[in-house]
This record gives C-alpha cells, structure tokens and sequence, in this order.
C-alpha cells in the first residue's frame, strides 16, 4: 500500500537502528517518510522532528510524547508505538487532542518469556557468579535452587505471563498468578500478597500504568521465603528499586533478575553492578530477530489500518 503523499511520517528515534535495516521498512516505499537516526535529546528537538507529521512511528520508550510536546504537534494524528509499553505517551492528553495511539501486543510475549525463564534459571543457579569465579581460577561447589516442583508466581497473566506459565510448567513448576485483568484457565490464582509468601520464584509481567507504579515493594520482598528470587521483564518502575536493593543487600531474598530499570540505562554508579545476587540484562528481553521484523511490520500495518479508517490494536 503507498500512502497519500499528503501524509507525512516521522520516525524519530531509530537508534540503534532497528526500523531502517528491517524488511518491514520496504512497506513504506514510495511514501513521505522521514527517519532519524538518533534520539532527540530533549522535548524540544522531538517537536522539531515531529511538528508537521501527521503520523509518527516510535521506536524507542525514551522518546516521551508529553501533553506539551502533543499540544505542539498540530498537525498529528496517530502515534504507533513499536512495542506493548504505553508509558511514554501521555494517553489522556492524546485523547483530548484526538490523536490515536497504537501498539503491537503480543508480539513480543514468546521473546519475553522465554528471557525471563533464561533469568530464573540463571539467578537461581548462580550462573553469572560461578562464571565469574570460575574465570578467576576458582572451582566453587555452591548449592543452587533446582526449579522443578518449586513455586513460579506470577503477576500479571497479559499474553507474556501466560507464555511465562507454559514455560515454568514445562520445565515442572508449579504455577500461581495474580492478575488485574480476567482469569485463564489452567492457572490457579492467589491473592497477591499470597503469591509473593508462597512463591518460590515471583516474576512480573504487568504493564506500567499510574495504578501499578511502585506495586511492588519492600512489603512484598518481606513476605518472600529466605531462597526465593524476584525476576522483572516488565518496567522498572514498577518494583521500588530502592527497596529491593536494600533485601538484596540484607540478604533477605536469595537473589533478583531484572531486564529493567526505573533509570534506563542503568546508572554507573547503582548499588545493583555491586550485588552478586542480581543478574542484569538492558531492557533487551523482546530483541530477537523474529520479534523486531514481526513488531515493526504490525507497527505499519497499524499506520495502513488507520488511515483506511479501520484502526486496530488501539490504546487511545
């Protein structure tokens, strides 16, 4: 489909570049597209690149679309955000100002999952640790969490906590879950203080919105058994950063695997690089091939959907 040359595009924060080397890019031939290769540095620039689109294609969740910066775009009449998290575009204020917002959900959630299971694994068998120490010449003989029959507790059962679920049965874990929205079958659900008490392993797949924004917190690390581990690839700012650190470095929880961050990227100077107990990924759980092509292209089919006035996968 080649788009009216009377609709501009803007691509503004392909960086690393993710959209121009991808074969879905080949969808916008012969359309009014402009892509940037790097990031705008501030609200101001993103305006500059944006102002007169009036479709954006976002790549990058640190790219923020403020109700300042949407009420300076005029002429905007869609964002579609590569990827599930909406967070970085101010849905009340696009829908004052009646642009539409999509996403691609689910796209990612087999890529997610299974980063996520690679993080359990890893965190409760020291894996990252013992690499280490074994590097330097030593030959440890720690004892490490074996995962079949032990608790897997979720929160959140969207598309990725229910591929977390097939997962952890899979490899012979019980399966528990709390979850906002409608209940799946299959899955025994727990209150959700219960699920961090009987949990062995506590993995977070809820999206970050103003209700779970610091849903999980010291509270919760306190009702944890001594062994258990926290593993989030969901958002950083969902988990109080502050708190979990501070049971990691008590000791009071065997350990934590986190793909993300309430700062992003990590900050050089955060206690986490000092932790052994922790193992760090950089927010890269839904980057594989299969998923980039596969999110990018249902990124501009959302763009093809909307202006033949049958949107889909909208958020706002």
């Amino acid at each position: 489909m080649t788009l009216s040359p009377h609709t501009r595009i803007v691509i503004p924060d392909d960086e690393p570049p993710v959209m121009a080397p991808s074969s879905a890019y080949r969808k916008l031939d012969g359309s009014q597209v402009e892509l940037f290769t790097d990031r705008p540095s501030n609200a101001d620039e993103l305006v500059r690149r944006v102002a007169d689109a009036s479709i954006v294609i976002n790549i990058r969740a640190s790219t923020k679309f403020t109700a300042d910066v949407l009420n300076r775009c005029p002429n905007l009449r869609m964002i579609s955000i590569w990827g599930t998290g909406t967070d970085n575009v101010d849905l009340v204020a696009a829908q004052a100002t009646g642009i539409r917002v999509t996403n691609t959900p689910g796209v990612a959630a087999i890529a997610v999952a299974e980063h996520a299971i690679a993080l359990m694994m890893a965190v409760a068998r020291n894996v990252v640790l013992v690499d280490r120490q074994v590097r330097c010449g030593q030959w440890p003989r720690a004892m490490v969490m074996q995962l079949r029959g032990k608790t897997l507790g979720l929160i959140g059962t969207g598309a990725i906590g229910r591929e977390v679920a097939a997962l952890g049965k899979a490899i012979g874990m019980r399966v528990i879950a709390w979850t906002f929205r409608s209940r799946v079958m299959g899955i025994e659900y727990a209150p959700f203080d219960d699920v961090f008490r009987r949990s062995d392993v506590v993995s977070v797949h809820v999206r970050q919105s103003p209700e779970t924004i610091g849903l999980i917190g010291r509270e919760h690390f306190e009702l944890m058994k001594p062994h258990a581990v926290l593993v989030n690839t969901a958002r950083g700012a969902i988990v109080r950063q502050a708190d979990l650190i501070a049971v990691l470095s008590a000791n009071r929880i065997a350990g934590a695997a986190l793909d993300v961050f309430e700062t992003e990227p990590l900050p050089a100077d955060s206690p986490l690089h000092a932790l052994d107990n922790v193992v760090l990924t950089p927010h890269a759980a839904g980057i594989t091939p299969e998923t980039t092509e596969a999110g990018l292209a249902l990124a501009i089919e959302n763009v093809f959907s909307f202006l033949a006035g049958e949107p889909k996968n909208v958020v706002s």
